[in-house]
């Protein structure tokens, strides 16, 4: 059988378990890119990709690699190539484009092309053309564009085959199929289900690891159940081998169901999320072979009997925008006394954004993986549940107390001129603006990266973390020196400024607790009184670049229905309700930032009854049918990046979930109402269709003041009103 060249892709990370993985299937692996592997083999290699591969999202049979350094040029190589014998001339077929260079510079236009230059062929060759349907197609064509150079092929797969297809209801699940399938090999599930291992996932969300861990000790096949793949009508598919293959799968899933099966079980505290589960686990087949149960993780039992092996993984809660430290902290630390107590001698995996907090598990990590869960940034840490591990659970390092000294004065002295230039430049305007709070220096200089910002006559210094290029003592002498500099050239004791250090995470905010002083402090803005605390979280209960938001609702709120959405510490509430608003709802889920909110609020006299707090998860309440009195004239909606709290029914990506949360806001908007919409997403790009079925107004420019203009994309802001 003559052999053929593959591109198979995965997650970011996974590359070198998925070339191993390909290895099983008969291909050989040629070299790896970046989320994903080219190899070479038969087209029954390819076809167990789709019915075996655990890991890939799409395999493509690679046609051909041709010039496009223009869009003539990509034309003129798609048309000379023999379409007829791989897309029905009476069937259909789609354009998936990616990448773009100086000619081609969006993939709309690259699709496109490629798409005339097919046509074209065939019409060239006698008239009748294939149509174009862009959901069902009979045939997906992939081009993929680098460097001036297309590599087109088709699609075998036609869908990700992360989807098994026991996955149905959305936002239920943080981790896609085929990521959770590489966090079990990683831990080395494999080995140890075959040597008679159990498994347990302790905060099990919808169920996706253990169902991926049932699936792998049954030998099932992860595309076992899909009805269609995307070579199906390919006119190049061979229907007699994959029928084979179909009764192979089939054959092996019997076989995996007679021996001694491992005991499977997931628990989380949440009813919703374990519902979902054993909808998933029905789905799967898998009845009576993954169990759940409801369960804190605090109170997790295991009955019956359990094998002296076995795995332990886990994908803990680890970001929400301000959540603390020390809840987090508990929770990790909570994981590591229930292992220990619970299946020593056992193998621990604990999939996190935040690996700083496995610190907490009191355990020692024998090995680190870094993968992304999505884009965000994320590692596998592997324990061993036992006594040589073990360790004094400690709480994530901050930084330490560094003392003030100036090791190069040169260095110290642009530090110092810029301070003072600032001072006088952005310090007047605020000033003469009667604004007391703002943001003195961001980084203006590389040597020193800093956020310095004043809260009436006190100092908030944020160290951006390094890069890995940065010698880490060198570091730590520029920020000694930035502490030695920043009271002389504000005027400030040195006890009035706080210093510390906050992570740049890519497609994410996380902000955490800190500190437990307890020292809060007042602050005012526009007339309006708000609760500050400087050292407790790396946040301070004010953004101050949402300063102009602020005060526009506050101009604009007098006789308004307000509602704040993700409401954090409440202080656009408080500028709404100064302003004259009729009645106001604020929610997010946080006890402390609801809390926090009300003490705002009173703060300001403003009257409890007629302007409420409330903790609720933002995205569950969005979800629900609203009431009659749940319309409102303001809606103000600032999302986190990023979240898969514990508390929320699901996880937040705001890039992907923002076009929802639009519309589900706009559904409580009065006639004449305005959605005032941000993020502090720097990538983000709002959904263009939101343009087509809404009013919609970007705002961003005009809501960023003087102290924030040197960081134009600190946030962004639109205006949405229903269309007349």
């Amino acid at each position: 059988m003559s052999k053929s060249v593959f591109f198979v892709t995965c997650p970011k990370g996974v590359e070198y378990l998925l070339a191993d993985e390909l290895s099983t299937f008969g291909l050989e692996p040629v070299r790896n890119a970046p989320a994903g592997v080219w190899a070479e083999g038969t087209l029954e290699g390819g076809y167990r990709v789709c019915l075996w591969s655990r890991l890939a999202n799409r395999i493509i049979l690679h046609l051909d690699e041709i010039d496009a350094t223009s869009g003539d040029q990509l034309y003129d190589g798609v048309v000379h190539m023999d379409w007829q014998q791989h897309i029905p001339v009476n069937g259909s077929f789609r354009v998936t484009f990616l990448g773009q260079n100086d000619a081609i510079r969006n993939t709309q236009f690259g699709a496109q092309r490629v798409k005339d230059g097919i046509v074209d062929r065939f019409r060239a060759s006698g008239g009748q053309r294939p149509s174009v349907d862009a959901k069902t197609p009979d045939v997906t064509v992939s081009a993929r564009l680098n460097r001036g150079r297309l590599s087109l092929g088709i699609d075998l797969s036609g869908h990700s085959l992360h989807m098994r297809g026991y996955r149905t209801e959305k936002g239920a699940a943080p981790l896609k199929e085929n990521l959770a399938a590489a966090l079990l090999m990683r831990a080395g599930w494999p080995d140890l289900a075959r040597e008679g291992g159990d498994f347990v996932d302790p905060m099990c969300g919808s169920g996706t690891l253990a169902i991926e861990a049932a699936m792998m000790a049954l030998d099932l096949a992860p595309g076992r159940k899909q009805e269609r793949f995307g070579f199906e009508k390919w006119l190049g598919h061979q229907s007699e081998m994959w029928l084979s293959l179909r009764q192979e799968a089939e054959r092996r899933a019997h076989e995996g169901k007679q021996g001694k099966l491992p005991r499977i079980w997931g628990f989380d505290q949440d009813n919703r999320v374990i519902a979902t589960a054993r909808n998933n686990i029905q789905r799967a087949g898998l009845d009576g072979v993954v169990e759940v149960g409801i369960c804190p993780l605090a109170d997790l039992k295991l009955e019956g009997e359990w094998s002296s092996t076995g795995l332990v993984l886990t994908n803990p809660p680890y970001g929400e925008r301000l959540s603390e430290r020390r809840e987090l902290g508990a929770l990790y630390e909570s994981l590591g006394d229930a292992v220990k107590r619970l299946v020593p001698g056992w193998r621990l995996g604990v999939f996190t954004g935040a690996p700083e907090f496995g610190k907490s598990i009191g355990l020692r990590s024998y090995k680190q993986y870094r993968l992304f869960n999505g884009k965000l940034p994320a590692q596998l840490l592997l324990f061993t549940i036992d006594e040589v591990s073990a360790m004094t659970p400690r709480e994530p390092d901050v930084p330490g107390e560094i003392t003030p000294r100036i090791t190069n004065e040169d260095r110290a002295a642009m530090l110092r001129n810029r301070l003072q230039k600032n001072r006088k430049t952005v310090g007047q305007w605020a000033r003469k603006q009667g604004i007391s709070c703002y943001r003195l220096y961001d980084a203006d200089m590389p040597e020193f990266a800093l956020a310095i910002d004043v809260y009436e006559g006190r100092v908030h210094v944020q160290e951006y973390a390094p890069p890995k290029t940065v010698d880490e003592r060198a570091a730590r002498e520029r920020l000694a020196e930035a502490l030695a500099v920043i009271p002389e050239a504000l005027g400030v004791e040195r006890e009035s400024m706080v210093c510390k250090q906050r992570q740049r995470q890519a497609g994410t905010s996380q902000y955490e607790k800190q500190a437990v002083s307890g020292e809060f402090f007042q602050v005012h803005e526009h007339g309006c009184v708000l609760k500050v605390n400087l050292k407790d979280y790396l946040d301070t209960g004010l953004f101050l670049d949402h300063r102009p938001v602020r005060h526009w609702i506050q101009q604009h709120a007098k006789g308004q229905r307000f509602l704040n959405l993700f409401c954090y510490t409440g202080a656009a509430t408080v500028h709404a309700a100064v302003g004259g608003a009729s009645r106001s709802l604020s929610l997010d889920m946080s006890k402390t930032y609801v809390r926090w909110a009300e003490d705002n609020l009173a703060l300001n006299g403003i009257d409890p009854k007629r302007h409420r707090v409330e903790q609720a998860d933002c995205l569950a309440w969005l979800a629900e049918k609203p009431s009659p009195d749940q319309r409102f004239d303001m809606i103000f909606m600032d999302p986190p990046t990023f979240s898969n709290s514990a508390r929320m029914a699901g996880v937040l990506d705001i890039q992907k979930d923002h076009s929802r949360l639009v519309r589900q806001a706009m559904q409580r908007l009065s006639s004449e109402g305005l959605l005032i919409f941000s993020n502090n997403f720097r990538r983000f790009k709002l959904d263009e269709e939101l343009a087509s079925e809404f009013d919609v107004e970007e705002v961003g420019r005009s809501t960023i003041d003087k102290d924030f203009q040197r960081n134009a994309r600190i946030h962004h802001c639109w205006h949405i009103r229903h269309r007349g």
